[in-house]
Protein backbone atom coordinates (compact mmCIF):
# COMPACT_ATOMS: atom_id res chain seq x y z
CA UNK A 1 0.00 0.00 0.00
CA UNK A 2 2.87 2.32 0.83
CA UNK A 3 4.50 1.48 -2.55
CA UNK A 4 1.38 2.56 -4.49
CA UNK A 5 1.25 5.83 -2.58
CA UNK A 6 4.88 6.67 -3.30
CA UNK A 7 4.28 5.89 -7.03
CA UNK A 8 1.39 8.32 -7.25
CA UNK A 9 3.40 10.97 -5.39
CA UNK A 10 6.22 10.59 -7.87
CA UNK A 11 3.69 10.73 -10.73
CA UNK A 12 2.16 13.89 -9.30
CA UNK A 13 5.51 15.64 -9.09
CA UNK A 14 6.15 14.79 -12.77
CA UNK A 15 2.78 16.20 -13.87
CA UNK A 16 3.34 19.37 -11.88
CA UNK A 17 6.78 19.77 -13.43
CA UNK A 18 5.39 19.27 -16.91
CA UNK A 19 2.61 21.80 -16.27
CA UNK A 20 5.15 24.38 -15.14
CA UNK A 21 7.22 23.75 -18.26
CA UNK A 22 4.14 24.19 -20.50
CA UNK A 23 3.24 27.45 -18.79
CA UNK A 24 6.77 28.75 -19.28
CA UNK A 25 6.68 27.74 -22.97
CA UNK A 26 3.34 29.45 -23.42
CA UNK A 27 4.69 32.66 -21.88
CA UNK A 28 7.77 32.52 -24.12
CA UNK A 29 5.62 31.94 -27.24
CA UNK A 30 3.30 34.83 -26.36
CA UNK A 31 6.28 37.04 -25.74
CA UNK A 32 7.80 36.12 -29.12
CA UNK A 33 4.51 36.78 -30.88
CA UNK A 34 4.26 40.18 -29.25
CA UNK A 35 7.74 41.00 -30.55
CA UNK A 36 7.10 39.62 -34.08
CA UNK A 37 7.91 42.01 -36.95
CA UNK A 38 4.97 44.06 -38.16
CA UNK A 39 3.65 43.17 -41.65
CA UNK A 40 1.80 45.39 -44.15
CA UNK A 41 -1.14 43.98 -46.06
CA UNK A 42 -0.86 44.66 -49.81
CA UNK A 43 -2.08 43.42 -53.16
CA UNK A 44 0.49 42.06 -55.59
CA UNK A 45 0.42 41.65 -59.37
CA UNK A 46 2.87 40.42 -61.95
CA UNK A 47 4.34 42.66 -64.61
CA UNK A 48 2.93 41.53 -67.93
CA UNK A 49 2.76 42.59 -71.55
CA UNK A 50 -0.37 44.40 -72.70
CA UNK A 51 -1.77 46.36 -75.64
CA UNK A 52 -2.04 50.04 -74.72
CA UNK A 53 -3.95 52.86 -76.40
CA UNK A 54 -3.28 56.40 -75.22
CA UNK A 55 -6.35 58.63 -75.46
CA UNK A 56 -6.89 62.36 -74.94
CA UNK A 57 -10.50 63.18 -74.11
CA UNK A 58 -12.08 66.60 -74.53
CA UNK A 59 -15.56 68.07 -74.88
CA UNK A 60 -16.99 70.63 -77.26
CA UNK A 61 -19.74 70.99 -79.83
CA UNK A 62 -20.67 70.08 -83.38
CA UNK A 63 -20.02 72.75 -86.01
CA UNK A 64 -20.21 72.80 -89.80
CA UNK A 65 -16.93 73.43 -91.59
CA UNK A 66 -18.54 76.25 -93.57
CA UNK A 67 -20.80 78.47 -91.49
CA UNK A 68 -21.65 81.87 -93.03
CA UNK A 69 -23.34 84.74 -91.24
CA UNK A 70 -25.41 86.70 -93.78
CA UNK A 71 -25.20 90.29 -92.51
CA UNK A 72 -26.39 93.62 -93.86
CA UNK A 73 -23.72 95.69 -95.60
CA UNK A 74 -26.07 98.61 -96.28
CA UNK A 75 -28.96 99.83 -94.11
CA UNK A 76 -32.48 99.27 -95.30
CA UNK A 77 -35.93 97.91 -94.54
CA UNK A 78 -36.47 94.23 -95.31
CA UNK A 79 -39.22 93.97 -97.92
CA UNK A 80 -38.96 90.30 -98.94
CA UNK A 81 -37.61 87.04 -97.47
CA UNK A 82 -37.43 84.13 -99.89
CA UNK A 83 -36.39 81.28 -97.56
CA UNK A 84 -37.40 79.60 -94.31
CA UNK A 85 -35.30 78.27 -91.47
CA UNK A 86 -34.21 74.69 -92.17
CA UNK A 87 -34.56 75.11 -95.95
CA UNK A 88 -31.81 73.79 -98.21
CA UNK A 89 -30.57 76.21 -100.88
CA UNK A 90 -28.19 76.14 -103.82
CA UNK A 91 -25.49 78.69 -104.56
CA UNK A 92 -27.13 81.68 -106.26
CA UNK A 93 -30.65 81.12 -104.89
CA UNK A 94 -32.52 84.25 -103.74
CA UNK A 95 -32.52 84.76 -99.97
CA UNK A 96 -33.65 88.26 -99.03
CA UNK A 97 -34.19 91.79 -100.39
CA UNK A 98 -33.93 95.24 -98.79
CA UNK A 99 -35.79 98.36 -99.90
CA UNK A 100 -33.67 99.76 -102.74
CA UNK A 101 -35.64 102.93 -103.59
CA UNK A 102 -32.99 105.31 -102.27
CA UNK A 103 -30.11 103.45 -103.95
CA UNK A 104 -31.95 103.36 -107.31
CA UNK A 105 -32.55 107.10 -107.06
CA UNK A 106 -28.88 107.70 -106.32
CA UNK A 107 -27.93 105.60 -109.34
CA UNK A 108 -30.26 107.63 -111.62
CA UNK A 109 -28.77 110.87 -110.25
CA UNK A 110 -25.24 109.70 -111.00
CA UNK A 111 -26.19 108.57 -114.51
CA UNK A 112 -27.83 111.92 -115.30
CA UNK A 113 -24.81 113.79 -113.98
CA UNK A 114 -22.55 111.74 -116.27
CA UNK A 115 -24.77 112.45 -119.28
CA UNK A 116 -24.75 116.19 -118.54
CA UNK A 117 -21.00 116.15 -118.07
CA UNK A 118 -20.54 114.36 -121.38
CA UNK A 119 -22.61 117.08 -123.11
CA UNK A 120 -20.41 119.73 -121.50
CA UNK A 121 -17.41 117.73 -122.68
CA UNK A 122 -18.57 117.98 -126.30
CA UNK A 123 -18.92 121.76 -125.98
CA UNK A 124 -15.56 122.05 -124.28
CA UNK A 125 -13.90 120.01 -127.02
CA UNK A 126 -15.48 122.29 -129.67
CA UNK A 127 -14.27 125.43 -127.90
CA UNK A 128 -10.81 123.95 -127.61
CA UNK A 129 -10.70 123.24 -131.35
CA UNK A 130 -11.90 126.81 -132.10
CA UNK A 131 -9.42 128.43 -129.71
CA UNK A 132 -6.56 126.29 -131.03
CA UNK A 133 -7.33 127.36 -134.62
CA UNK A 134 -7.44 130.99 -133.53
CA UNK A 135 -4.17 130.62 -131.70
CA UNK A 136 -2.51 129.03 -134.78
CA UNK A 137 -3.68 131.89 -137.01
CA UNK A 138 -2.54 134.55 -134.60
CA UNK A 139 0.83 132.83 -134.30
CA UNK A 140 1.38 133.12 -138.09
CA UNK A 141 0.33 136.77 -138.06
CA UNK A 142 2.69 137.43 -135.19
CA UNK A 143 5.53 135.78 -137.10
CA UNK A 144 4.74 138.13 -140.04
CA UNK A 145 4.74 141.01 -137.53
CA UNK A 146 1.15 141.90 -138.36
CA UNK A 147 -0.08 141.75 -134.72
CA UNK A 148 1.43 142.67 -131.45
CA UNK A 149 2.67 140.25 -128.80
CA UNK A 150 -0.12 141.30 -126.43
CA UNK A 151 -2.77 140.13 -128.90
CA UNK A 152 -1.01 136.76 -129.31
CA UNK A 153 -0.80 136.28 -125.54
CA UNK A 154 -4.53 137.03 -125.16
CA UNK A 155 -5.41 134.36 -127.73
CA UNK A 156 -3.00 131.89 -126.05
CA UNK A 157 -4.69 132.52 -122.70
CA UNK A 158 -8.12 131.69 -124.14
CA UNK A 159 -6.70 128.48 -125.63
CA UNK A 160 -5.16 127.41 -122.29
CA UNK A 161 -8.43 128.12 -120.44
CA UNK A 162 -10.39 125.98 -122.92
CA UNK A 163 -7.91 123.12 -122.49
CA UNK A 164 -8.13 123.35 -118.69
CA UNK A 165 -11.94 123.36 -118.81
CA UNK A 166 -11.89 120.29 -121.03
CA UNK A 167 -9.61 118.41 -118.59
CA UNK A 168 -11.78 119.46 -115.63
CA UNK A 169 -14.89 118.06 -117.30
CA UNK A 170 -13.08 114.80 -118.02
CA UNK A 171 -12.11 114.49 -114.32
CA UNK A 172 -15.72 115.23 -113.33
CA UNK A 173 -16.91 112.42 -115.58
CA UNK A 174 -14.43 109.98 -114.02
CA UNK A 175 -15.53 111.00 -110.53
CA UNK A 176 -19.19 110.62 -111.47
CA UNK A 177 -18.52 107.17 -112.94
CA UNK A 178 -16.80 106.15 -109.69
CA UNK A 179 -19.79 107.44 -107.71
CA UNK A 180 -22.12 105.45 -109.97
CA UNK A 181 -20.03 102.32 -109.45
CA UNK A 182 -20.24 102.77 -105.65
CA UNK A 183 -23.98 103.43 -105.85
CA UNK A 184 -24.53 100.33 -107.99
CA UNK A 185 -22.50 98.29 -105.51
CA UNK A 186 -24.78 99.47 -102.69
CA UNK A 187 -27.80 98.75 -104.86
CA UNK A 188 -26.58 95.20 -105.50
CA UNK A 189 -26.09 94.74 -101.74
CA UNK A 190 -29.82 95.15 -101.19
CA UNK A 191 -30.34 91.70 -102.76
CA UNK A 192 -28.92 88.63 -101.00
CA UNK A 193 -28.24 85.38 -102.86
CA UNK A 194 -26.82 82.17 -101.40
CA UNK A 195 -23.01 82.16 -101.68
CA UNK A 196 -22.76 78.36 -101.22
CA UNK A 197 -24.88 75.23 -101.18
CA UNK A 198 -26.21 74.62 -97.70
CA UNK A 199 -29.04 74.93 -95.23
CA UNK A 200 -30.53 77.98 -93.51
CA UNK A 201 -29.76 77.02 -89.92
CA UNK A 202 -30.99 80.30 -88.43
CA UNK A 203 -33.34 83.01 -89.72
CA UNK A 204 -33.24 85.97 -87.36
CA UNK A 205 -35.34 88.66 -89.05
CA UNK A 206 -38.84 89.25 -90.34
CA UNK A 207 -40.18 91.27 -93.25
CA UNK A 208 -40.59 94.91 -92.26
CA UNK A 209 -37.60 95.00 -89.90
CA UNK A 210 -34.75 97.39 -90.56
CA UNK A 211 -31.31 95.95 -91.17
CA UNK A 212 -28.48 97.88 -89.53
CA UNK A 213 -24.86 97.78 -90.65
CA UNK A 214 -22.13 97.15 -88.12
CA UNK A 215 -19.64 99.63 -86.70
CA UNK A 216 -16.37 99.16 -84.85
CA UNK A 217 -18.06 98.66 -81.46
CA UNK A 218 -21.51 97.59 -82.62
CA UNK A 219 -21.98 94.47 -84.78
CA UNK A 220 -24.43 94.70 -87.63
CA UNK A 221 -27.66 92.80 -88.01
CA UNK A 222 -27.13 89.09 -88.73
CA UNK A 223 -30.00 88.34 -91.07
CA UNK A 224 -29.53 84.57 -91.30
CA UNK A 225 -26.92 81.81 -90.99
CA UNK A 226 -26.14 79.53 -93.92
CA UNK A 227 -24.20 76.33 -93.20
CA UNK A 228 -22.81 73.57 -95.38
CA UNK A 229 -23.76 70.44 -93.43
CA UNK A 230 -21.99 68.06 -95.79
CA UNK A 231 -18.74 68.53 -93.82
CA UNK A 232 -19.16 68.54 -90.03
CA UNK A 233 -16.54 69.15 -87.36
CA UNK A 234 -16.20 68.86 -83.62
CA UNK A 235 -14.46 71.79 -81.98
CA UNK A 236 -13.10 70.75 -78.57
CA UNK A 237 -10.91 72.36 -75.93
CA UNK A 238 -7.85 70.32 -74.93
CA UNK A 239 -5.81 70.98 -71.80
CA UNK A 240 -2.25 72.23 -72.24
CA UNK A 241 -0.82 69.07 -70.65
CA UNK A 242 -2.54 66.89 -73.28
CA UNK A 243 -2.35 69.03 -76.43
CA UNK A 244 1.39 68.34 -76.86
CA UNK A 245 0.52 64.74 -77.76
CA UNK A 246 -2.16 65.66 -80.30
CA UNK A 247 -1.03 65.59 -83.95
CA UNK A 248 -2.74 66.28 -87.27
CA UNK A 249 -4.31 63.19 -88.81
CA UNK A 250 -4.81 61.28 -85.54
CA UNK A 251 -7.97 59.22 -85.30
CA UNK A 252 -10.75 60.14 -82.90
CA UNK A 253 -14.00 58.61 -81.66
CA UNK A 254 -16.81 61.13 -81.36
CA UNK A 255 -19.79 60.73 -79.05
CA UNK A 256 -22.73 63.10 -79.32
CA UNK A 257 -24.98 63.52 -76.30
CA UNK A 258 -28.07 63.43 -78.50
CA UNK A 259 -27.04 60.02 -79.94
CA UNK A 260 -25.55 58.11 -76.98
CA UNK A 261 -25.53 54.75 -78.78
CA UNK A 262 -23.60 55.98 -81.84
CA UNK A 263 -19.85 56.48 -82.18
CA UNK A 264 -18.72 58.69 -85.06
CA UNK A 265 -15.24 58.44 -86.58
CA UNK A 266 -13.06 61.44 -87.34
CA UNK A 267 -9.53 62.79 -87.71
CA UNK A 268 -7.74 65.77 -86.24
CA UNK A 269 -7.59 68.50 -88.90
CA UNK A 270 -6.67 71.61 -86.90
CA UNK A 271 -4.71 72.35 -83.71
CA UNK A 272 -4.68 75.81 -82.16
CA UNK A 273 -1.27 77.44 -81.89
CA UNK A 274 -2.19 79.64 -78.93
CA UNK A 275 -4.26 79.21 -75.79
CA UNK A 276 -7.91 80.16 -75.83
CA UNK A 277 -8.71 83.37 -73.99
CA UNK A 278 -11.48 83.15 -71.43
CA UNK A 279 -13.66 86.20 -70.87
CA UNK A 280 -14.98 86.49 -67.31
CA UNK A 281 -16.97 89.53 -66.30
CA UNK A 282 -15.76 91.46 -69.32
CA UNK A 283 -12.12 90.77 -68.45
CA UNK A 284 -9.96 88.50 -70.57
CA UNK A 285 -8.07 85.89 -68.55
CA UNK A 286 -5.86 82.93 -69.39
CA UNK A 287 -6.07 80.97 -66.15
CA UNK A 288 -7.31 77.81 -67.85
CA UNK A 289 -4.80 76.98 -70.57
CA UNK A 290 -6.94 75.20 -73.15
CA UNK A 291 -6.23 74.88 -76.86
CA UNK A 292 -8.73 74.54 -79.69
CA UNK A 293 -8.60 71.24 -81.56
CA UNK A 294 -10.84 70.53 -84.55
CA UNK A 295 -11.83 66.98 -85.50
CA UNK A 296 -13.49 66.48 -88.89
CA UNK A 297 -16.08 63.70 -89.06
CA UNK A 298 -15.52 61.13 -91.80
CA UNK A 299 -19.13 60.19 -92.51
CA UNK A 300 -21.38 62.72 -90.77
CA UNK A 301 -24.99 61.74 -90.23
CA UNK A 302 -27.71 63.97 -91.67
CA UNK A 303 -29.24 63.99 -88.20
CA UNK A 304 -26.33 65.99 -86.77
CA UNK A 305 -27.10 69.65 -86.12
CA UNK A 306 -24.78 72.56 -85.35
CA UNK A 307 -24.45 73.26 -81.64
CA UNK A 308 -24.95 69.70 -80.36
CA UNK A 309 -22.74 68.84 -77.40
CA UNK A 310 -20.10 66.23 -78.15
CA UNK A 311 -16.94 64.67 -76.75
CA UNK A 312 -13.89 63.43 -78.63
CA UNK A 313 -11.52 60.62 -77.65
CA UNK A 314 -8.37 61.31 -79.66
CA UNK A 315 -6.04 58.33 -80.08
CA UNK A 316 -2.57 59.82 -79.59
CA UNK A 317 -0.57 56.56 -79.47
CA UNK A 318 -0.92 52.79 -79.77
CA UNK A 319 1.54 50.09 -78.67
CA UNK A 320 1.11 46.34 -78.74
CA UNK A 321 2.61 43.79 -76.34
CA UNK A 322 4.57 46.16 -74.11
CA UNK A 323 5.39 45.81 -70.41
CA UNK A 324 2.75 47.63 -68.38
CA UNK A 325 1.70 48.06 -64.77
CA UNK A 326 -1.34 49.66 -63.12
CA UNK A 327 -0.95 53.40 -62.62
CA UNK A 328 -1.93 52.85 -58.99
CA UNK A 329 1.37 51.00 -58.41
CA UNK A 330 3.49 54.13 -59.08
CA UNK A 331 4.96 55.87 -56.04
CA UNK A 332 7.34 58.73 -55.37
CA UNK A 333 10.44 57.85 -53.39
CA UNK A 334 13.09 60.03 -51.82
CA UNK A 335 15.99 60.13 -54.21
CA UNK A 336 19.45 59.29 -52.92
CA UNK A 337 21.71 62.18 -53.84
CA UNK A 338 24.61 61.18 -56.05
CA UNK A 339 28.02 62.87 -56.19
CA UNK A 340 28.04 65.72 -58.67
CA UNK A 341 24.27 66.34 -58.56
CA UNK A 342 23.22 69.91 -59.19
CA UNK A 343 21.47 71.82 -56.39
CA UNK A 344 18.28 71.99 -58.44
CA UNK A 345 18.22 68.22 -59.14
CA UNK A 346 14.98 66.42 -58.38
CA UNK A 347 14.72 65.20 -54.79
CA UNK A 348 12.19 62.49 -55.64
CA UNK A 349 12.07 59.74 -58.19
CA UNK A 350 9.18 57.66 -59.49
CA UNK A 351 9.06 53.91 -59.31
CA UNK A 352 7.32 50.82 -57.90
CA UNK A 353 7.85 48.41 -55.02
CA UNK A 354 8.95 44.97 -56.15
CA UNK A 355 8.49 41.85 -53.99
CA UNK A 356 11.41 39.56 -53.12
CA UNK A 357 11.14 36.82 -50.46
CA UNK A 358 8.16 38.43 -48.81
CA UNK A 359 9.80 41.85 -48.57
CA UNK A 360 9.55 44.95 -50.76
CA UNK A 361 12.23 46.91 -52.53
CA UNK A 362 11.84 50.24 -54.34
CA UNK A 363 12.69 50.07 -58.02
CA UNK A 364 13.07 53.19 -60.15
CA UNK A 365 11.34 52.93 -63.53
CA UNK A 366 11.05 54.78 -66.82
CA UNK A 367 7.58 55.31 -68.27
CA UNK A 368 6.13 55.31 -71.75
CA UNK A 369 2.55 55.91 -72.85
CA UNK A 370 -0.47 55.47 -70.61
CA UNK A 371 -3.59 53.63 -71.66
CA UNK A 372 -6.65 53.45 -69.46
CA UNK A 373 -5.59 52.44 -65.95
CA UNK A 374 -2.20 51.07 -67.05
CA UNK A 375 1.10 52.65 -68.03
CA UNK A 376 3.98 51.40 -70.15
CA UNK A 377 7.30 50.60 -68.46
CA UNK A 378 10.27 51.15 -70.76
CA UNK A 379 13.00 50.40 -68.21
CA UNK A 380 13.39 49.10 -64.66
CA UNK A 381 11.17 45.99 -64.64
CA UNK A 382 10.99 42.56 -66.21
CA UNK A 383 8.08 40.44 -67.28
CA UNK A 384 6.43 38.32 -64.53
CA UNK A 385 8.15 40.33 -61.80
CA UNK A 386 5.94 40.80 -58.69
CA UNK A 387 5.06 44.38 -57.77
CA UNK A 388 2.84 45.98 -55.13
CA UNK A 389 -0.27 47.56 -56.65
CA UNK A 390 -2.14 48.76 -53.58
CA UNK A 391 -3.95 49.75 -51.56
CA UNK A 392 -2.96 53.44 -51.59
CA UNK A 393 -2.73 53.68 -47.78
CA UNK A 394 -0.35 50.72 -47.66
CA UNK A 395 1.83 52.07 -50.46
CA UNK A 396 2.42 55.22 -48.43
CA UNK A 397 3.77 53.15 -45.52
CA UNK A 398 6.13 50.95 -47.51
CA UNK A 399 9.89 51.27 -47.33
CA UNK A 400 12.73 49.08 -48.50
CA UNK A 401 12.83 45.78 -46.58
CA UNK A 402 9.33 45.99 -45.09
CA UNK A 403 7.67 42.59 -44.61
CA UNK A 404 4.35 42.27 -46.43
CA UNK A 405 1.33 40.06 -46.35
CA UNK A 406 -0.39 39.47 -49.67
CA UNK A 407 -4.13 39.96 -49.89
CA UNK A 408 -6.29 38.62 -52.72
CA UNK A 409 -7.46 41.21 -55.22
CA UNK A 410 -11.08 42.24 -55.16
CA UNK A 411 -12.91 41.30 -58.31
CA UNK A 412 -14.73 44.14 -60.01
CA UNK A 413 -18.31 43.40 -60.87
CA UNK A 414 -19.35 44.07 -64.41
CA UNK A 415 -22.89 45.03 -65.13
Amino acid sequence: MSEKKSFFQRRKRTLIFMAVVLVILAVVILNLQSRREKTVKVTVEKVKKQDLTSIVSASGEIKPKKNINISAQVPGRIIKIGVEEGQEVKAGNFLLKLDSTQYEANADRDRNFIQAAKADLIQAEARLVRDKSAYDRQTKLFEEQLISKDVLEGVKLEYDVSEAQLNAIRFQIKQAEANLKSTMDNLNKTVFNAPINGMITSLRVEEGETAIIGTMNNPGTVLMILADLSVMEVEVEVDETDVVGVKLGQEANIRVDAFPDTVFKGKVTEIGSSALQKVTGGTTTQEAKDFKVVVTLENPSQKLKPGLSASADIVTARKNSVLAVPISALVLHDRVAAPGDRPDAKKEEEGVFTVENGRVKFQRIEKGISGGMNIEITAGLKENQDIVTGPYASLRELKDGVLIKTEPQKETKTS
